[in-house]
């Protein structure tokens, strides 16, 4: 299966400024991404920027930058679809159309050895249309206002309230946190959309669920990472 890695990184942000050429445990944040993208065999790993600092950033990382972004593709309000659309259609433009589309989010860098390998294989073998990543969640949660008189309402049996250690697979919520998409190309094409068709849940390690949108999420994500290059949680 040819798979297109497309890794989506835009020159502005406002939570944290520059944060996707932000130095993160001794590297430019989006090259964590890229080097566990290109650790994938036959994987072929796209960066698309609108930015020519984060461009020559992940080129020495060994990315394929083919080009720079459009600048109606890289404001604050773009959706991510037509962004991988556009990556889609140059490389369809070049003869290698895609079989799939992995979508990787740069502001989400942990990722454990072996993660992608492993949603590849994955979705290679169970005839989804779209794996999408996941952290797997406790089911205590409330709603406000779920009730008639206007209370809040659990997620959960209230008066059967389970233990942690009791729950079984069924029982857990899954938080999707943009880490990761593995998506057949028609659906990109067909739907405008990376979630279509039949759906698979691809369950990360719980530390693989940071997603920077704060300097708190990046303090965070610093430290875990540099656990992780440090060979102290493998």
């Amino acid at each position: 299966m040819n798979v297109l890695c497309v890794i989506p990184v835009r020159g502005g942000s406002k939570g944290v400024p520059g944060k996707n050429a932000r130095v993160v445990a001794g590297k430019p944040l989006v090259v964590w991404t890229i080097e566990r993208a290109l650790a994938v065999p036959g994987l072929d790993v796209l960066v698309s920027t609108d930015d020519p600092t984060l461009a020559e950033i992940a080129r020495e990382a060994g990315a394929d930058v083919p080009f720079l972004r459009p600048a109606e593709l890289a404001q604050d309000t773009t959706p991510t679809e037509p962004v991988v659309r556009h990556a889609i259609d140059f490389r369809t433009a070049e003869g290698r159309r895609p079989d799939a589309v992995m979508l990787l989010q740069a502001t989400s860098p942990v990722r454990l050895p072996g993660t992608l390998e492993r949603a590849v294989a994955q979705f290679a073998a169970g005839g989804v249309d779209a794996l999408v990543g996941v952290v797997p969640q406790t089911p205590f949660f409330w709603r406000l206002g779920g009730e008639p008189d206007g209370g809040a309402r659990a997620a959960y049996d209230v008066a059967a309230r389970p233990r942690r250690q009791e729950l079984g697979a069924a029982d857990y919520h899954y938080f999707e946190n943009g880490s990761l998409y593995i998506t057949r190309t028609e659906i990109y094409e067909q739907q405008n959309n990376r979630i279509g068709g039949r759906v698979g849940l691809f369950v990360l390690d719980e530390r693989e669920g940071v997603d920077i949108d704060t300097l708190v999420d990046l303090r965070v994500a610093e430290q875990v990472l540099a656990e992780l290059n440090e060979g102290v949680e493998q």
